[in-house]
């Protein structure tokens, strides 16, 4: 039987290591084994405590596509091809893309007019792409590489604490 879950109150931001530092402890107490609840969870609690941010989710490689997966937000783009737009850049090079401006990235895919910056991290186990992290928000330079730093320490977490299927079908 699941343990009902309290709602924490907001994490103060205006202290980054100090609010990552919650943010994370927060995170790993959240997260269990299901690769499902784990990024529905995760992707609940970034919501509630990232400021200036209008979505947050998951896409995940299916067949060499990243396919929607949990998030916050408006509805979104459902298939995104390897090398494409943001998420699909970082999927293909393996790396974190944080983009200042979204106008100035090439191939760009608009799934909400009103994102102006994003940070994707990519979720990697064993060399393998599971999928990617999404953040969008509705300013210019949201992002920072200390945000990047402490996100990529939570999908890290996230890695570590999931059973992942060998395959999203």
């Amino acid at each position: 039987m699941a343990m009902p879950m309290h709602t924490p109150a907001k994490i103060n931001y205006a202290d980054k290591e100090k609010f990552y530092k919650e943010l994370k402890s927060e995170a790993e107490g959240i997260l269990e084994k299901e690769w499902f609840v784990n990024l529905a969870n995760l992707s609940a609690l970034l919501n509630q405590h990232l400021p200036q941010i209008n979505w947050v989710g998951f896409y995940l490689n299916h067949k060499e596509e990243l396919l929607l997966s949990s998030f916050q937000g408006l509805p979104a783009c459902t298939r995104i091809k390897m090398g494409k737009g943001v998420c699909g850049t970082s999927a293909q090079q393996k790396k974190s893309l944080l983009v200042p401006n979204v106008d100035e990235f090439p191939g760009h895919i608009v799934c909400d007019s009103n994102s102006k910056s994003e940070l994707v991290i990519p979720i990697i186990m064993n060399d393998k792409v599971l999928g990617v992290l999404d953040i969008d928000a509705p300013v210019l330079n949201r992002f920072d590489e200390v945000d990047q730093k402490h996100l990529e320490e939570i999908v890290k977490t996230l890695i570590q604490k999931t059973e992942w299927p060998d395959s999203f079908t």
